[in-house]
């Protein structure tokens, strides 16, 4: 039997977050949308989603500091992330930080904006084939 995957995209612009979630439903997969930087790790560690979506550009917070919470916390630990951003300084420095720790940042990807939203699924499918394993 086929279960259906979780995502949870955290975006804090809603015409962005609306197009992934077409998209991944569109794979079959079942899609959260949550637009506030502020609550997402709250929202992750209810959810406990198969995979975390991040924009690591929120409006009140950055999304570093959520996937650090995320990354933190034992009950959210082992949930794959993909970040993106559009910033070249702070994919940089996010690449640093997950090369720099792959233990802590497990399963993390970073995406480059603008991405091909196949490029999107294609990293989507790659991490929860290794959750499912």
């Amino acid at each position: 039997m086929h279960v259906t995957k979780r995502i949870l995209v955290v975006d804090d612009r809603n015409e962005l977050l609306h197009l992934m979630r077409r998209v991944l439903e569109d794979e079959q997969y079942q899609v959260s949308i949550h637009q506030d930087g502020r609550d997402a790790f709250t929202q992750v560690k209810s959810m406990l989603p198969d995979l975390l979506i991040l924009d690591l550009k929120l409006g009140d917070m950055s999304g570093q500091d959520v996937l650090k919470q995320v990354k933190n916390d034992p009950a959210t630990a082992d949930v794959p992330v993909i970040v993106y951003t559009a910033a070249v300084l702070e994919a940089d420095e996010v690449t640093r930080l997950i090369n720099g720790n792959t233990q802590f940042y497990k399963r993390v990807s970073l995406l480059r904006k603008p991405f091909e939203l196949t490029a999107l699924l294609d990293k989507v499918e790659e991490l929860l084939e290794i959750s499912a394993h």
